[in-house]
């Protein structure tokens, strides 16, 4: 069998970024939504104090530790 693909072409990559950017305009919308409802669910501390020790942060800590 004789598979011969044409070399790849400008025109070729333009039109495959410019559908996945129409791709990325009609869902882009619902993401920011969603990531907007989600912080907006989360109570802010009334004087400050915002800071927590979460997972990642003590992840941080043992990769300091010598």
């Amino acid at each position: 069998m004789d598979n011969k693909q044409p070399p790849a072409s400008r025109r070729g990559f333009l039109m495959g970024a410019a559908a996945a950017g129409a791709a990325a305009v009609t869902t882009l919308p619902t993401v920011t939504q969603q990531i907007s409802e989600s912080i907006q669910s989360k109570s802010m501390p009334e004087r400050g104090g915002g800071y927590s020790l979460s997972e990642h942060v003590q992840r941080y800590y043992q990769t300091t530790r010598i």
